[in-house]
């Protein structure tokens, strides 16, 4: 084992898949192992908890089927145009808690349109893979659920984007700090750094330049909970 829950083995790790069915077909197998079993053969540190290490379940499926993208603003299997989010769901398969999609833009929004958005970009094509996640659990005998390899249909993504653009609407209108958790039906904003102090640009009511924190888009549990028993049918 390694010395660090830190997953870097970017060189050892699973080859690309080539296919959705090869990935797929990955993500098939991993489904009823335990994390630790898992990480047993990635040779990687289970950690005692995920309080300091929030990616490590992502990170570790991430070594498993091959994901390419790191940190990079692009799909994880960028050759195939698929995002990979992990579910941590309980012992009745509802989500334990909302999706991190990616960071919101809060200033150069001139243009912008839900077409062309990176969150539109981001949720195209998805690999939900859910997690056993509730917390009396230890982490490396938490199981792996069955993948699911989903595009929202057209009544999704008419929901993901008129809340998309209430919120874009409020940013622009310089009401970022007003936008709360509540705010949208299936999407929420809410602050996303790693403390206080990491502030960016935005707009102020009157237009003016203000610091803030940075906020990311994030899905509602009743949206991805809605997915879960739409297709596994729980």
């Amino acid at each position: 084992m390694v010395g660090s829950p830190a997953i870097n083995k970017v060189d050892t790790m699973q080859p690309t898949p080539k296919t959705e069915q090869e990935l797929l077909t990955r993500a098939n197998a991993l489904a009823g192992m335990t994390l630790g079993e898992l990480a047993h053969m990635a040779n990687i540190t289970v950690p005692a908890d995920l309080r300091r290490d929030k990616g490590w379940v992502g990170q570790l499926l991430e070594w498993h089927l091959g994901a390419t993208a790191g940190s990079k603003p692009v799909p994880d299997f960028a050759e195939l145009g698929i995002e990979l989010k992990t579910i941590p769901v309980g012992y009745h398969g509802k989500p334990l808690e909302t999706t991190f999609v990616c960071v919101a833009p809060l200033i150069g929004l001139h243009g912008l349109r839900w077409e062309n958005s990176h969150i539109r970009h981001k949720l195209a094509r998805v690999l939900w893979i859910p997690v056993e996640g509730e917390r009396d659990i230890p982490l490396a005998d938490r199981h792996v659920g069955s993948p699911l390899l989903w595009s929202p249909s057209p009544e999704e993504e008419q929901q993901l984007r008129q809340d998309w653009e209430e919120l874009m609407d409020m940013i622009v209108l310089g009401q970022v700090e007003q936008i709360t958790a509540r705010h949208g039906e299936v999407l929420q904003l809410r602050p996303k750094a790693a403390n206080s102090k990491a502030l960016t640009e935005a707009y102020g009511a009157n237009g003016q330049p203000i610091k803030t924190l940075p906020r990311g888009f994030y899905l509602k549990t009743q949206f991805t909970a809605g997915l879960l028993e739409k297709y596994f049918i729980l």
